[in-house]
């Protein structure tokens, strides 16, 4: 059975962007994007929300056609072209190749995907996140904290009367070059 895998950058103070989308204060340099490749090339497919899927596809279709970008931003536009992509939105009427539009977040039908064969699921965007953590669906949480702070924000973790505390145990620990701290929790 793969697993459902939350990967997401964060700033010390708990902000997965800023207060008007900004992520430009990500410390990803070629040691962290080397081990984002290494990670996600092996996953079966990307499960994302409308917003982080249009960031996405605004950029990375093409990127490695850019004679200045580098190896590891080439060879992540290869990933992320040939990655099977679930994109959850009741509003998106068109994507790309590759790329499956899902209206609604049925416990069910995850289950099923979690059941198939194949490399493990990767979950990106804060909303469908939250969604997927209010039916208790992911299994694995990476969290990349980058070390700033930046006071205001989009959190990952949003305030919520319904769900209830969820036990992990810790699977890893690494520290970066640049001081990003992976911190790798995975259900007990």
């Amino acid at each position: 059975m793969r697993k459902l895998v939350l990967m997401m950058s964060l700033s010390l103070d708990g902000y997965m962007e800023g207060p008007n989308r900004e992520i430009d204060w990500h410390f990803v340099d070629d040691e962290l994007h080397t081990h984002f490749n290494d990670v996600l090339r092996d996953m079966g497919a990307f499960l994302e929300g409308r917003v982080t899927y249009q960031l996405m596809a605004d950029y990375w279709p093409t990127a490695d056609q850019d004679p200045a970008a580098s190896r590891v931003t080439t060879d992540f536009a290869a990933i992320w072209r040939t990655m099977p992509k679930l994109v959850f939105s009741r509003t998106l009427q068109h994507a790309d190749a590759h790329t499956t539009i899902v209206r609604d977040v049925v416990v069910e039908d995850i289950e099923a995907l979690k059941a198939q064969d194949g490399g493990d699921l990767a979950l990106g965007g804060a909303d469908l996140a939250a969604e997927f953590m209010r039916h208790d669906l992911i299994d694995e949480y990476r969290l990349y904290i980058h070390p700033v702070v930046i006071g205001a924000g989009k959190r990952l973790f949003p305030q919520s009367d319904v769900m209830s505390p969820t036990a992990l145990r810790l699977i890893e620990t690494r520290t970066f070059g640049n001081g990003v701290v992976l911190m790798r929790h995975g259900r007990n």
